[in-house]
């Protein structure tokens, strides 16, 4: 005799749901009539409608607009990293306050290099020049990948004799 499939279980489970479905209770009072289950009833009594302790508001709450990036206010620590599949050649921008009150962008390669760092220069300065330098580097990675896959797709083309 074979064993059952485990999906047979959920099958028959969720086809006895969908035959006898447990009966839906949505209970709403309007001010003359209450629906139940879809069906309406009115209410045939005196009695003073029900009225709930906790009201439900139907105002959206505020929410105060915030950027989707935060300003900074103060450019120390800021830093970007540069494109590129591995990190050891990976390029990294990070401001840093210097002693003298002067921002100082700290330009390294990989994780073990020694800082190429330039300045001194205003923190607004200090944070375009790391966003410059990191577009500048994107630019040059896009550019660079798709003149690889251009000669990949050349080399194809060449292989298959179609030169």
């Amino acid at each position: 005799m074979s064993e059952i499939d485990p999906t047979d279980h959920a099958l028959a489970t969720i086809a006895s749901i969908l035959e006898h479905p447990e009966p839906v209770l949505v209970i709403r009072q309007t001010e003359t009539e209450i629906v139940v289950a879809g069906e309406r009833e009115h209410i045939a009594s005196d009695e003073p409608p029900i009225v709930d302790e906790h009201p439900v508001i139907d105002e959206h709450p505020m929410v105060e607009e915030q950027p989707l990036v935060p300003e900074h206010t103060d450019a120390d620590g800021y830093s970007k990293v540069g494109p590129g599949p591995m990190v050891a050649i990976r390029l990294k921008w990070t401001v840093h306050r210097g002693d003298d009150g002067q921002y100082y962008v700290h330009e390294t390669i990989g994780e073990q290099s020694a800082p190429v760092v330039s300045g001194p220069m205003t923190s607004e300065a200090a944070v375009r020049f790391v966003d410059t330098q990191q577009d500048e580097a994107q630019r040059r990675f896009e550019l660079l990948r798709s003149e690889i896959a251009g000669r990949s797709s050349l080399a194809d083309y060449e292989r298959k004799g179609e030169a």
